[in-house]
């Protein structure tokens, strides 16, 4: 099982970024995808679920209104468009499949994560 990150990067408050996570290894369709983040000095933490067939989704409190997780089957990738970004959303950005209540369910498969940087 593999899931690489990508889409991260540097944006001033307000803006917007589309992560991507594609998904290798396993039957993705399958299977619910989470996106979490971690903040310096802070544990990692619940973002964004998505089920196996993008009908359900849930999120933190935090970023309700402003992400959207999405998936493409057909491709393997699941998405996360953030918008209206806060400086507070600064993290390194992962993905893993996960219960829709945000409980990862193969922590052997974290990536290397995506670095997002939200500036003032």
């Amino acid at each position: 099982v593999q899931l690489v990150e990508s889409g991260g990067g540097l944006v001033q408050a307000g803006g917007s970024l589309r992560l991507s996570c594609e998904v290798s290894g396993r039957i993705f369709s399958a299977y619910a995808i989470g996106w979490f983040r971690q903040a310096p000095g802070k544990e990692r933490e619940f973002v964004a679920a998505i089920s196996w067939s993008g009908a359900s989704t849930n999120y933190v409190d935090s970023v309700k209104g402003r992400f959207i997780a999405s998936r493409d089957n057909a491709k393997n990738t699941v998405y996360l468009q953030m918008n209206s970004l806060k400086p507070e959303d600064t993290a390194v950005y992962y993905c893993n499949y996960a219960t829709l209540t945000g409980i990862p369910t193969d922590i052997s498969s974290w990536g290397q994560g995506t670095q997002v940087t939200v500036s003032s």
